[in-house]
């Protein structure tokens, strides 16, 4: 019998040399493994996961994934209740490896919720929204709030010597984030264990 508290993974949603994507995804893994309306919390880094360039000759919609990689990475998926994506912001959208990652999955993202982290400019605020319209394609529930660790939050993390406890506002929007997350979590699980 499963558990009634939610699994969630936390997607690293940059795969690139000297990202910074690592810091608010340990960041938001330890806030969410405290939670006791969570059962589980797992990282999933896009490193451990790389999927060509989406490459299928039928949408996924209607048959699997005829790539090695693109089943490894759907069964990673298909077992967990929600989605946290960490995701920067390159030219006002995510990074290119994330929506692949979000292509590649269609069947194993259905009826979950998902939230997001965003850093960057402006918070990821212009990659969050282009990420929740894909996530609604997907038949994803994605949260109303997020966590945007903005210009001043991510340059004195990354160059300043800052830590994300310098900038207790992000510890509170995560807080929403997640108690949105987990309340979606059990009613949407609930539902696709009764169906």
């Amino acid at each position: 019998m499963s558990s009634p508290q939610p699994r969630i993974g936390i997607v690293i949603g940059s795969t690139r040399e000297g990202r910074f994507a690592e810091k608010p995804a340990h960041w938001i893994h330890e806030i969410a493994k405290q939670r006791s309306d969570l059962a589980a919390v797992e990282m999933i880094d896009l490193r451990d996961h790389p999927l060509p360039f989406f490459n299928e000759a039928i949408p996924l919609s209607y048959a699997p994934a005829q790539n090695e990689a693109a089943r490894r990475w759907a069964g990673k998926l298909a077992p967990l209740d929600g989605l946290i994506v960490v995701t920067p912001e390159y030219n006002h959208g995510p990074s290119a490896v994330l929506k692949n990652a979000f292509d590649y999955a269609c069947q194993e993202f259905n009826r979950k919720p998902i939230g997001f982290v965003g850093y960057g400019g402006v918070g990821a605020a212009r990659a969050i929204e282009q990420l929740r319209l894909v996530a609604i394609e997907l038949q994803m529930a994605p949260v109303r709030n997020a966590v945007h660790v903005g210009m001043v939050e991510f340059l004195g993390i990354w160059q300043q010597g800052k830590n994300f406890e310098d900038f207790p506002h992000l510890a509170q929007a995560a807080a929403g984030m997640l108690d949105d997350l987990a309340w979606w979590a059990k009613a949407l699980k609930a539902q696709r264990e009764a169906s």
